[in-house]
């Protein structure tokens, strides 16, 4: 196992993280939350949520929510703070990369995408941004994708949404930066979590994927919590509007 690090300006910070019952956010929250700081997460998966906050013995606070739905968002959020404060880092780590053909896309799933794949992450920092405000300053961390710039194929609604992260890092860094507040994208390569393992991952796939990659093993979750921790921690201070790639050399 790694020798990890600790980062002491993370302790005591108000943490919020969309999609974090499972995967790679289930990652973050464990990682925030050993750092010691005050962590909530939301998700419409219930019953992991509440799995997951339990095993941390209360020390993790979890809110249901349904992200599509911007008015819960907005809700879970506020209950969120009225226990920990406002928020002073937020990751916006929520989405979902089901596969689909370009033949079989309806206006509706389109939109179903993009609602879920990006639109609330504009919603998230619009909600945190004035907390961040009065703050002094803060750090979001919106989640990316390898899979546009690899030009991959097979979810073009997917990779449509997470190429428009990049966009919106940018431009809400540039808006916020007088604020002192900071907005990176990480871009992940292909994740090794649960959901991955049970409907994509095949021997063919593995194969092919390592041969993409510059470094041989594969990537595992934690490995974007750590770049999460980093970014979110007073020893990134002067990096904003960036990428920050964790995909083994895969683009």
């Amino acid at each position: 196992m790694p020798d990890f690090a600790i980062y002491p300006s993370l302790k005591g910070k108000t943490v919020f993280i969309t999609g974090g019952a499972s995967g790679i956010g289930s990652e973050m929250v464990r990682a925030f939350a050993a750092q010691g700081a005050r962590t909530g997460f939301v998700d419409f998966d219930r019953e992991a949520g509440e799995k997951l906050a339990a095993e941390t013995d209360g020390e993790v606070l979890f809110d249901f929510c349904d992200l599509r739905e911007i008015e819960q968002l907005k809700a879970s959020f506020a209950r969120l703070a009225d226990k920990l404060g406002a928020a002073t880092v937020l990751v916006n780590n929520a989405a979902r990369d089901d596969r689909h053909t370009w033949q079989d896309v309806t206006p509706e799933y389109w939109d179903e995408r993009m609602a879920t794949n990006i639109r609330h992450q504009f919603f998230a920092i619009q909600a945190v941004a004035p907390g961040m405000i009065e703050a002094g300053g803060g750090s979001i961390i919106n989640m990316g994708s390898n899979s546009w710039w690899e030009a991959g194929g097979g979810m073009p609604a997917y990779t449509t949404a997470k190429s428009a992260v990049h966009g919106l890092t940018r431009t809400m860094a540039r808006d916020l930066g007088e604020h002192n507040i900071r907005v990176n994208a990480i871009v992940p390569g292909w994740i090794m979590t649960e959901r991955q393992k049970e409907l994509w991952v095949t021997a063919e796939a593995i194969d092919k994927h390592r041969q993409r990659q510059c470094l041989p093993d594969l990537i595992e979750p934690v490995y974007l919590a750590r770049m999460a921790l980093f970014l979110a921690s007073d020893d990134s201070a002067m990096c904003t509007a960036s990428n920050y790639m964790v995909e083994a050399g895969s683009i």
